[in-house]
């Protein structure tokens, strides 16, 4: 599997980026064809003490690369990639990742 994983900073507005986060933007993203699985995760903490870097982080499963970059080639993706960096770019860090068995 492979997984594109989004990490987002604190935002300034945390009740308005949520609103749009789980209302707009996962709806969205939850289409992309060959998504296989999304997990979201609101980080609550760092082990250290504190509120930590991040915010929240999502991890979006592919079966393999190709089906990760026909995905975000698709109407869908474009749609999610857009509407990410209307309401989150300065917040996001994107990376892809392969699981390890």
């Amino acid at each position: 599997m492979v997984k594109l994983i989004a990490l987002y900073k604190h935002p300034q507005n945390k009740e308005e980026f949520d609103k749009h986060y789980f209302e707009t933007h996962g709806p969205i993203t939850a289409k992309i064809p060959g998504l296989r699985k999304m997990d979201v995760t609101k980080i609550v903490g760092s082990p250290m003490g504190g509120e930590g870097d991040y915010y929240l982080m999502c991890e979006m499963y592919y079966d393999d690369h190709e089906s990760l970059k026909q995905g975000m080639r698709s109407a869908e993706g474009k749609a999610s990639g857009k509407d990410l960096m209307g309401f989150a770019a300065e917040l996001v860090t994107l990376m892809i990742g392969e699981e390890v068995e």
